[in-house]
């Protein structure tokens, strides 16, 4: 292996450390990161260490502020206002592309996904509904076979998971979420790519506006004590 060539997958391999770090919440938004620590905790240098830096502020994880250093990037209110319809519209695109390149046996398999996503919805299950819904769109992205689309769309599902807000849990979404896959699928297997793609505009949207309720609902004492008791469930 050459020097370059390792250096490349060191920086990398940091820059993978820290990013699920931040995934799995042990570094939360706000949190400073220390450079002399890291180098030391990771048995590291600053040269690849600021290779890594630069890698995840570049995908909207951290933010570097000068004379200050990196901290892990916060997503506001305004963010989401901004991510949530581009990312439809780029989902929207990938469910047109998929429509008209699936197969018999794509859609085989979406079909068996579908009534997996049924079963754990019924079933309340939603964690496993949120780890299978989220294989499914990766499905859509990987039959559409663009790449622009498919690293434009992973950055901003970086940058979305930042929130670590859950819109199934605002009372209802659930059902609605699983209405809204089976018509993208329905649109799929009819080769409507038109429809395909404005039903997966519109369940991107229903995303965010879900996200407003949670948030409101936050804030709201009355809705607080409602769910307490269970009656919003």
């Amino acid at each position: 292996m050459s020097l370059a060539t390792k250096f490349k997958s060191l920086h990398q391999e940091v820059a993978d450390s820290l990013r699920e770090q931040i995934f799995s919440g042990a570094l939360v938004p706000g949190d400073f990161l220390d450079e002399n620590q890291l180098c030391e905790v990771l048995s590291i240098s600053r040269t690849p260490l600021r290779e890594a830096l630069k890698v995840l502020t570049a995908e909207g994880l951290l933010r570097h502020e000068p004379r200050r250093g990196c901290f892990v990037n916060q997503v506001t209110e305004q963010d989401l206002d901004g991510i949530f319809p581009v990312l439809a519209l780029l989902e929207g695109r990938c469910a047109f592309e998929a429509t008209n390149r699936a197969t018999a046996a794509d859609l085989s398999v979406l079909e068996a996904m579908h009534q997996q996503l049924e079963a754990f919805a019924m079933a309340g299950q939603l964690n496993e509904y949120y780890e299978l819904n989220f294989q499914i769109h990766e499905v859509f992205i990987a039959l559409a076979g663009n790449r622009w689309l498919t690293q434009i769309i992973v950055d901003l599902r970086k940058v979305l998971k930042l929130s670590r807000q859950q819109q199934l849990r605002v009372p209802g979404r659930l059902n609605h979420s699983l209405q809204e896959h089976q018509a993208i699928f329905k649109a799929m297997k009819n080769r409507d790519a038109l429809t395909a793609e404005q039903t997966m505009r519109g369940h991107i949207e229903s995303q965010r506006e879900a996200l407003k309720q949670l948030q409101s609902s936050v804030f709201n004492p009355a809705i607080q004590l409602l769910e307490r008791k269970g009656v919003t469930k």
